[in-house]
């Protein structure tokens, strides 16, 4: 079931309209990166640009600080036997003529999300980075500084996380707390999930 469900996403096209008029005009190329078994979930939002183009989930600076983040080295990351990287759209959703990211297309977690999660099973950790994987994943109905703020609801086996983007480089330096709290307890919980 999950290798013939990967192939499945692999091959889906169901945003390549929505995709061709956005500013990038691109075509659709999920990048799936899961299998049952795996320790640890980061649960995201949708690649970018240069994962688009790799392949690769948080293959761009917002990995390197991911990475940073969890503690892990970019080998434990993309050991599909240890990590699944499940976003809320596989594909990447394309620019707006600001430039600025597009939305995660809601049909693609309407098509893929509960059918990924249940071949999944059950996971050590789960990361949940983003305020659309912290709605779905969590039911979070706030801003993501409340969800972030609030981490002790969740942990030890969920951390909800910020997205590590450039863009919330100003977002971490007005929340200290998040480097001198969450990171160090998430940094332990990985090393739980990854070395037990």
């Amino acid at each position: 079931m999950p290798d013939r469900l990967v192939r499945e996403i692999e091959a889906c096209r169901i945003c390549a309209e929505r995709f061709a008029a956005t500013e990038t005009a691109h075509a659709p190329r999920p990048v799936v990166w899961f299998r049952p078994g795996a320790r640890i979930l980061i649960a995201g939002q949708a690649p970018g640009m240069r994962v688009h183009q790799s392949g690769k989930p948080f293959d761009d600076p917002s990995g390197d600080r991911l990475r940073d983040w969890l503690g892990m080295t970019a080998e434990e990351f993309y050991d599909m036997r240890r990590v699944a990287v499940i976003p809320m759209a596989f594909c990447f959703p394309g620019y707006d003529a600001k430039g600025a990211d597009l939305p995660p297309p809601k049909i693609c977690g309407q098509t893929w999300h509960d059918r990924v999660m249940a071949a999944l099973g059950e996971v050590r950790l789960r990361v949940i980075v983003g305020g659309y994987s912290h709605r779905y994943h969590l039911g979070a109905k706030g801003p993501v500084t409340e969800t972030v703020r609030n981490w002790r609801d969740h942990a030890p086996g969920v951390f909800p996380l910020p997205h590590p983007s450039w863009r919330n480089t100003g977002w971490l330096k007005k929340h200290p707390w998040f480097e001198a709290e969450v990171l160090p307890a998430l940094r332990h919980e990985v090393r739980r999930a990854l070395d037990d």
